[in-house]
């Protein structure tokens, strides 16, 4: 049993160092099929590598050499599959495109947000209801106003030496922010899905401001009101503040393309999801090409291997 587990260790070894010795790379990452299936049409020269179940696809994606992989939904999938990505390659620069729920009553369905920061939004305290009040802990310092029973809160992050830091917000990385600003007055979006099915906007594409991410689904009218006014957020989904909370405990730069599908439960009628995610899929693709296109040949200075 020792030798064949000696065995498998030493395969496994080999196999990680052999991703690790492969030339730096650009992760880019998608949560769920359509945002991959709009992704893999781009690449070209593709190899495919399993670890862990996840698909990782080698290839050029405008000139560039990139590792394409899809996490699955969910901020530990997100997580989990961005540490896995960094630990086999090498990975200057993190990318994530896909669609979210937007937030900002001035944005629109089709449109891509590109935030500045993201935050943990539902890394929260339940209080115990007393006296007709929810109250926290007394160990709860509260930065952020509750909904109802809901108190938001940092997260701890471990730092050299022993050191915690208490962080709520991770920055987008500035060099690739400017990147982003540029490629972002040069491009046209879709705004049909079929001939009679069509956005009443124009979509158009947003550089800064703020980003939230949870582990739930948000269509709710009154709660993304609550994240708009308290967090000043644009945009929300389910991955993005997870993957950039690992890309910072790494050093490694990050940035996140989100396309709107839907309007987070502020929309008049059903939500929207299903009727746009191939068109918001389809339009953070495009952008996150065009930005790819537009980096440096070597990645920024920023942007290096860990």
């Amino acid at each position: 049993m020792k030798s064949l587990l000696a065995l498998a260790t030493l395969s496994l070894s080999i196999s990680t160092a052999a991703f690790a010795g492969d030339e730096t790379r650009i992760a880019v990452m998608t949560a769920f099929a359509p945002e991959w299936t709009a992704m893999q049409g781009k690449l070209t020269d593709t190899n495919e590598v399993e670890i862990n179940g996840i698909k990782f696809l080698l290839g050029e994606l405008e000139g560039k050499d990139v590792v394409l992989f899809m996490s699955g939904v969910s901020m530990v999938n997100a997580a989990m599959s961005t540490q896995l990505a960094l630990d086999n390659f090498n990975i200057s620069a993190i990318v994530f495109s896909g669609i979210a729920g937007g937030v900002n009553p001035s944005y629109h369905i089709g449109d891509v947000v590109v935030p500045a920061r993201w935050g943990q939004y539902l890394e929260a305290v339940f209080a115990r209801e007393v006296d007709g009040k929810f109250v926290p802990p007394s160990w709860v310092k509260p930065e952020w106003a509750n909904y109802g029973m809901i108190f938001p809160r940092a997260v701890d992050i471990a730092r050299p030496g022993g050191q915690i830091e208490e962080k709520f917000w991770f920055e987008t990385d500035p060099e690739l922010l400017k990147v982003a600003e540029k490629v972002a007055g040069e491009l046209n979006l879709l705004n049909c899905v079929e001939e009679n099915k069509c956005l009443t906007h124009a979509p158009e594409i947003h550089v800064g401001g703020n980003g939230v991410s949870g582990q739930a689904f948000m269509d709710n009218a009154e709660f993304r009101d609550y994240t708009f006014n308290t967090f000043e957020a644009s945009v929300l989904d389910m991955e993005s503040a997870a993957v950039a909370h690992v890309a910072d405990v790494n050093g490694v730069p990050f940035i996140a393309f989100r396309s709107l599908s839907d309007l987070a439960g502020g929309g008049e009628g059903e939500n929207e999801m299903g009727t746009f995610f191939g068109l918001a899929s389809k339009n953070s693709a495009a952008v996150v090409s065009a930005f790819v296109e537009a980096l440096p040949a070597q990645a920024p200075e920023e942007a290096t291997s860990k």
